[in-house]
């Protein structure tokens, strides 16, 4: 396989210089970080979340998880869930799911990064495929997408038993 034209097209089309990386199948972040021997704090992962009924896409670094009730405060909203398998198909149509890159692409889904995606020089993501990803350096990627920028995560290594993070009012889980 090779990376979506559309992805190669809008790099191009605003001048990111970019490197095509072709690895064995990947379905997370942290394991995309393993088979190309990189931090995993310079890998860039994006979840879809839907907050009071909109998309919303969260970029993070892969070893981190997101805290659902600072994406609630962060986006002003009252209620926020990871989005579905169907509504990723749905929302990101010319990408694998679990491969979808942190870019502006779709018009109705806005970027949220994580403050802990700031870091020097190179960032990684996946590239539309399970095989495929993209390098690129992390300001001449900022500066293009414009993502709003909030604390929302938790590094991985910090996180506590899963039961402790449970919302009683709603039942809803805190990280994923």
């Amino acid at each position: 396989m090779a990376t979506s034209a559309w992805i190669k097209q809008d790099l191009l089309k605003n001048k990111i210089p970019f490197e095509e990386v072709q690895h064995p199948p990947t379905f997370t972040a942290q394991e995309l970080a393993q088979k190309e021997h990189v931090t995993g704090h310079k890998v860039a992962k994006l979840v879809v979340v839907m907050a009071d009924g909109r998309p919303h896409g969260l970029v993070l670094p892969a070893s981190r998880k997101v805290i659902l009730h600072r994406v609630r405060e962060a986006l002003g909203a009252t209620y926020v869930r990871l989005a579905s398998e169907g509504e990723l198909r749905s929302f990101c149509t010319d990408c694998d799911v679990g491969s979808t890159p942190p870019l502006p692409h779709w018009p109705h889904i806005n970027l949220l990064m994580d403050e802990s995606m700031r870091v020097q020089g190179d960032i990684l993501f996946q590239a539309g495929t399970h095989v495929d990803g993209i390098k690129v350096k992390f300001d001449d990627w900022f500066n293009w997408v414009k993502p709003e920028v909030a604390s929302f995560s938790v590094g991985i290594e910090n996180l506590p038993p899963r039961s402790a993070y449970r919302d009683d009012e709603e039942g809803e889980e805190l990280w994923f």
